[in-house]
């Protein structure tokens, strides 16, 4: 991360304008490094072989849902910070399974709503101790 960003974010999105509007408000107008996936898959991958300070995922995507990524992040980046997006209100029950997420912002996103989110759970950290990948930064 150079010294002109203030944050790593990975954008796990399969509908393309959504992603284009987080990707621009939150690398324009915030000046956090992002990169976007459409593949949960792919985006397991990189949060498991990179280091990033947020995962911005939409709840609703094929072949694996939002709430299975956040499950499978928790093995292998326990303290991410992971904000969830849908366009659905949710349920009790549905509400009870997103325990796991930091927040959870309901579609249509307003700008405000997404740089206030973004910059609070960045904000926050992953502390060092839960992050492997970071051993040989501490030497």
């Amino acid at each position: 991360m150079d010294e002109e960003t203030r944050g790593r974010i990975l954008v796990v999105e399969d509908d393309p304008e959504a992603a284009l509007f987080v990707v621009h408000v939150l690398a324009n107008r915030c000046r956090f490094e992002v990169i976007h996936t459409a593949d949960p898959v792919v985006a397991l991958r990189l949060a498991t072989d990179e280091h990033w300070d947020l995962l911005v995922t939409d709840l609703d995507m094929p072949g694996m849902t939002g709430l299975e990524l956040l499950g499978a992040l928790r093995q292998v980046a326990p303290g991410l910070p992971v904000a969830v997006v849908s366009a659905h209100a949710l349920d009790g029950a549905s509400a009870g399974r997103l325990g796991d997420a930091d927040r959870y912002l309901e579609k249509p996103l307003r700008v405000d709503q997404l740089i206030a989110a973004a910059t609070a759970l960045i904000g926050r950290g992953r502390p060092l101790s839960e992050d492997p990948r970071r051993d040989s930064l501490r030497a």
